[in-house]
């Protein structure tokens, strides 16, 4: 070979170790789960850089909450971490109820509880569902999306919807308990537990799993408190914080769970610990529904906050009167001039509202925490160094759900 043109192909070989390459990740790619983007900067394959895109759904999910009264916008919060519905519905007016000093009955307590962690059991399926299938995994995929298909059978013997459930009011919740829904409720404790040890060993030893998530994504307990992680992303490096422990609301303080941790904060042990998560919230719906108390699942109507159910509406003149105000007439919330904040431990992290009150029906100011838009933040961080195949571990590993990105 020539030396002139020897010396041309070294030349241009060390322009294009130089050279960054500018990739969009998504939005329309099969694993991002959702409508999100990432600009990445890729040295031949290895990342340099990210730079994460909120998103392009553009709801107004906050704007909208100054729009609608307090029990329509809870149609709006199925919408944000769709994965788990129930866990916003109840995230929401819970911090209503503790802007208008509601104490709720017993009964929705503990019934908000078994909901909650349903949905819990759910996100996470679809999460480590998802992340398997990203890296190869695909019969983990049908083994987790199966189970998810019982519970939205459960769900829609509750309310009548699978997806968007829309099921919590203020002081309560649209429908009770029915014994048909405890029924599916305990056929799902006792079948589950079986498929769950089979998901396990199915990645548990699983060379090709092993090599694409340990060791990748790295997070510290350190950077997790620093960039306000929460939630199994936190808890995976270490961070032993859960609301439902540290700050119990409803009735967690009548369980007995425990919290799973790790230290190591890679992709692995997000999985690991959502998965320790899942049977944690098995134990405490079985508690749950063995000492489900009895009495009425909404605050009576004397309280004018809670809409009366349909018996009441049509056979008594106290009933109809209280369903006219709350619905027609704007005249049955006593909302003080104030704000609060109250935050749930949802499957993803601290999901909390801070809400303004100015008297009226409707939410002065509707501010959410979404575990989401704090999670996509530190994704440029852990991505960082790792090749391109890694963005699909890391990504899947973080659970990012657009719809709670967008403001």
């Amino acid at each position: 070979m020539p030396l002139a043109l020897a010396e041309t192909r070294n030349l241009a070989h060390d322009e294009a170790q130089d050279f960054v390459w500018t990739l969009n990740f998504g939005p329309q790619h099969p694993a991002t789960h959702t409508t999100l983007r990432i600009v990445l900067k890729l040295d031949g394959e290895r990342v340099i850089d990210a730079m994460p895109d909120i998103g392009y759904l553009h709801s107004g999910f906050e704007k909208i909450g100054e729009h609608l009264d307090y029990n329509q916008y809870v149609t709006v919060t199925d919408r944000m971490n769709y994965i788990s519905p129930l866990a916003n519905n109840i995230a929401w007016h819970g911090a209503v109820e503790k802007l208008l000093g509601i104490d709720i009955t017993p009964r929705c307590k503990y019934a908000r509880v078994i909901l909650a962690e349903l949905a819990r059991i759910s996100d996470h399926l679809v999460c480590n569902g998802a992340m398997g299938l990203d890296t190869g995994a695909f019969t983990f995929f049908l083994y987790a999306f199966n189970q998810r298909e019982v519970l939205y059978d459960i769900f829609e013997t509750l309310c009548g919807a699978r997806f968007t459930n829309s099921y919590t009011r203020v002081g309560g919740a649209s429908h009770d308990f029915t014994p048909l829904v405890i029924e599916k409720i305990r056929a799902f404790l006792k079948n589950f537990p079986k498929t769950l040890d089979d998901m396990d060993r199915l990645l548990k030893r699983n060379r090709i799993f092993h090599d694409r998530t340990k060791g990748v994504g790295l997070l510290t307990r350190e950077e997790a408190t620093n960039r306000s992680c929460t939630g199994p992303v936190a808890r995976a490096s270490g961070v032993t914080r859960d609301l439902r422990k540290d700050e119990p609301y409803l009735a967690y303080a009548d369980f007995d769970f425990q919290v799973p941790c790790m230290k190591t904060g890679d992709c692995f042990a997000r999985y690991w610990v959502r998965m320790a998560e899942i049977r944690e919230s098995l134990k405490i719906v079985q508690q749950a529904l063995e000492n489900l108390p009895a009495g009425p699942i909404n605050v009576g109507i004397d309280e004018r906050t809670t809409l009366p159910d349909k018996r009441q509406v049509y056979q008594t003149i106290e009933g109809t009167i209280s369903h006219f105000e709350l619905t027609m007439a704007n005249r049955g919330f006593t909302v003080p001039v104030e704000e609060s904040y109250a935050a749930v431990e949802a499957p993803n992290g601290e999901l909390g509202f801070y809400l303004v009150g100015d008297g009226s029906d409707r939410a002065y100011r509707a501010r959410c925490r979404p575990p989401s838009f704090i999670h996509f933040a530190v994704f440029p961080h852990l991505i960082r160094g790792h090749t391109l195949s890694d963005v699909v571990a890391v990504l899947g590993s973080l659970n990012i759900i657009a719809a709670e990105l967008d403001r």
